[in-house]
């Protein structure tokens, strides 16, 4: 559930709707006749959360096969490297703010964004 001070951003629908477009897709392709879980996952990098994707895709998959699918997304963390003084760190806040020397040139490590890695359908 997400809670009401949590702002959803425009992003998230977006994005809650290229995932619905593509899933659906591989059910047309597949013969699929009803999507009923979506798994995957969403980097902990930027201002989208499993939480607010969820919401927007519910939205969206209203009158489509994929009406009351469960959108699953694990959460994975991303650490950042501070290219100044090579310490590696947890970002606060999406931020790559080094929280040793204070730069902002860091880099980071492992994926980011989101995957969809599978499909379960009738």
């Amino acid at each position: 559930m997400i809670a009401p001070s949590r702002r959803v951003t425009p992003q998230e629908s977006t994005l809650a709707r290229q995932v619905l477009d593509t899933v659906l897709q591989q059910a047309v392709f597949h013969g699929a006749s009803r999507i009923r879980v979506v798994r995957g996952w969403v980097a902990e990098t930027g201002s989208l959360s499993p939480e607010g994707l969820s919401l927007h895709f519910a939205a969206h998959a209203r009158g489509t096969r994929a009406e009351g699918a469960r959108l699953l997304l694990n959460l994975i963390h991303v650490e950042a490297r501070c290219r100044t003084c090579g310490r590696t760190y947890a970002p606060e806040h999406h931020l790559l703010c080094c929280p040793v020397c204070g730069s902002a040139d860091g880099e980071q490590l492992g994926q980011t964004g989101m995957a969809i890695t599978a499909l379960e359908v009738d």
